[in-house]
């Protein structure tokens, strides 16, 4: 699934897994048991899984021997933790190291998109002409699904879609082996060994043998690209066959469990993630935030309307959202937004997974025109953007590139000074005013 990260567990700080890229690739970030608490950044970063030059095909014996050693070692741990001896023996039979699991791992060379950029291929022709397909293949199921668990057969498909292009992309690395050989590495070492030993109580459940446990580089499994530990604790057996079979051909598991996955968080069944809006003249944009909600019907009393002109349904409490700042497409989210964002934290993956449901159920695009002149900042220029804030008189309290509620206050209170929209947005144009101040 896909909380884990875009790499592990952050989706927005660590690098490592692509987010969906054309309709017959794939894999976006990955879920974790126990997100933690993100305020994602207004402008999202997609990361993608390069394919790093000259990747060793096999170890080398020093590096085999050092990975034989911590095996050993770990052997004694994971059977501490439940794992029997028989299973752990079977699991590493024919484990090895992965150098190229390494290199991907290493070679994140930092890569930004825009939102605009990231939906053009979040819902594409393609995505949305292959998930209609989708649907009706698996129709029958995925209305029990819906049925039985209250999501949206839509907003699974769109899950599907963007984590595996619907199981074209489901990854076949070894996972014992990818987990183990990252768990050695040592650099996200207890986070990877977790979901290592998580993967062998899978195999000890019977649920899987050890070599048809495949996925991502990462350690991401299945149609939906479950991590371990996520898989543990929420896929189920939708099938009735006594396991939870989430790396089949056939997608029911997968799809069961990332709908289980959503209804645990609280899925509101017919409440949408999120509505296009069109903003009044005049609009105080320090109201678009996430920590202010209010019913559609209180927006309408301030001029905020759907597209269409007409006061929004009353769904629930919503914020409103603005991805691009004030020259992009405006949201008014609730929520399912936030229950989406609990399969993975980037901003830009909740809104993709939205929009790509709302397509598959006939809704148009994207009505609003996005800043496409535009460009996302480098992880230095976005450092270099708070220092020239806080240089400025408007304190970021630290430059650390995540462009959080604190750095958003800054540029605010930035933009009203000077005169400009206050919509928080952290852009090119910007820090150029910002360089051109300070120089």
């Amino acid at each position: 699934m896909s909380i884990f990260f875009r790499g592990v567990l952050l989706a927005v700080a660590l690098p490592g897994v692509a987010l969906a890229q054309s309709a017959s690739e794939a894999p976006a970030p990955r879920v974790s048991a126990t997100p933690p608490t993100v305020t994602p950044s207004l402008r999202p970063a997609a990361r993608p899984d390069p394919a790093p030059a000259e990747i060793p095909a096999t170890p080398s014996t020093a590096e085999a021997r050092a990975f034989a050693e911590w095996v050993s070692r770990f052997r004694g741990r994971a059977l501490t933790q439940g794992v029997s001896s028989q299973v752990f023996d079977a699991a590493f039979e024919d484990a090895a190291y992965l150098p190229e699991v390494i290199a991907r791992d290493r070679n994140q060379s930092e890569f930004t998109s825009t939102i605009w950029q990231y939906l053009d291929r979040a819902a594409s022709d393609a995505r949305v002409e292959n998930g209609r397909a989708a649907l009706r293949e698996h129709g029958r199921i995925l209305d029990a699904i819906e049925a039985r668990y209250g999501v949206e057969k839509e907003v699974v498909t769109a899950v599907w879609g963007l984590e595996s292009a619907y199981g074209t992309r489901r990854g076949d690395i070894d996972i014992v082996s990818a987990l183990a050989t990252l768990a050695h590495d040592g650099r996200r070492g207890a986070f990877f060994e977790a979901q290592l030993v998580g993967a062998l109580k899978i195999v000890q459940s019977g649920d899987v043998a050890p070599r048809q446990m495949t996925g991502s580089w990462a350690g991401a499994m299945g149609h939906t690209q479950f991590i371990p530990t996520s898989y543990i604790a929420y896929a189920v057996d939708f099938t009735g066959d006594g396991r939870r079979d989430i790396w089949s051909d056939d997608p029911t598991d997968a799809l069961a469990s990332t709908a289980a996955y959503l209804a645990n968080f609280g899925w509101v069944t017919g409440q949408p993630w999120g509505v296009e809006i069109r903003l009044p003249e005049g609009f105080d944009y320090s109201q678009a935030s996430r920590q202010i909600k209010r019913m559609p019907s209180d927006w309408a009393a301030a001029g905020v309307t759907g597209i269409d002109g007409a006061a929004v349904e009353d769904f629930g409490e919503a914020s409103i959202l603005l991805p691009a700042g004030a020259s992009g497409a405006a949201f008014m989210i609730f929520r399912n937004f936030e229950v989406i964002e609990r399969y993975n934290a980037a901003e830009a993956y909740v809104i993709g997974v939205g929009h790509l449901a709302d397509r598959l159920a006939g809704g148009d695009p994207i009505d609003a025109d996005w800043p496409r002149d535009d460009r996302a900042l480098a992880f230095a220029e976005r450092v270099e953007l708070q220092r020239r804030l806080t240089e400025a008189g408007y304190n970021t309290r630290g430059a650390d590139g995540m462009i959080g509620p604190l750095t958003i206050g800054a540029i605010r209170n930035y933009q009203r000074a000077s005169g400009a929209i206050p919509d928080g947005y952290a852009s090119l144009r910007l820090l150029d005013t910002l360089r051109s101040d300070g120089s």
